[in-house]
């Protein structure tokens, strides 16, 4: 496999028929866990699944504690846009805030007593729902190669998001021009 990503002017490697099917089928797991996941924690906790993932997040936390900024990118999110869900959590008595006692120039989210009790009430279900609809069909050689392959491809994703971040030690540099005239 490549290590490099293709250049704009390669011929494109098509998928053959059982990549097209095995990308098709992942795509459309992809879609649906998400969306069967959130459904279950929305009838028996009243949470979305990104508010679970925020707050059992916490509750894996030192002092269930975290800058936003390190919540965003655990959480995926954006940072405003985890502001928005960290102040609907805050409503419902979940989780405050507070400045960074070592650097005031951050903030950082803190789970309730609350927030845990309900994370608490919520998580046995979440859990039964995990084990129904991934871990139940699946048998232990299933669950290994599942396991290295979402490794192997997270990888490969950190792996490309390095390589397009520019270094920090490195001059920014200029968009190459075309020398033809």
């Amino acid at each position: 496999m490549p290590e490099q990503p293709p250049h704009p002017n390669d011929q494109p490697r098509w998928l053959t028929p059982a990549e097209l099917e095995t990308w098709q089928q992942l795509g459309l797991m992809m879609h649906r866990l998400p969306t069967a996941l959130e459904a279950q924690l929305q009838q028996d906790a009243h949470l979305s699944y990104i508010e679970y993932y925020v707050l059992a997040g916490l509750s894996e936390q030192p002092g269930h504690r975290m800058r936003m900024s390190d919540l965003a990118v655990r959480a995926n999110s954006e940072q405003s846009r985890l502001s928005h869900l960290i102040s609907r959590l805050e409503r419902r008595g979940f989780v405050r805030r507070e400045p960074d006692p070592t650097n005031g120039r951050y903030t950082q989210a803190i789970l309730t007593d609350a927030g845990h009790a309900h994370l608490s009430e919520a998580a046995p279900g979440h859990v039964a729902q995990v084990r129904d609809l991934v871990f139940d069909v699946l048998d232990p050689a299933e669950l290994n190669s599942l396991r290295i392959a979402a490794e192997k491809i997270s990888e490969r994703i950190d792996r490309r998001e390095q390589q397009a971040r520019p270094r920090k030690d490195s001059p920014p540099r200029l968009p190459q021009r075309d020398a033809t005239p």
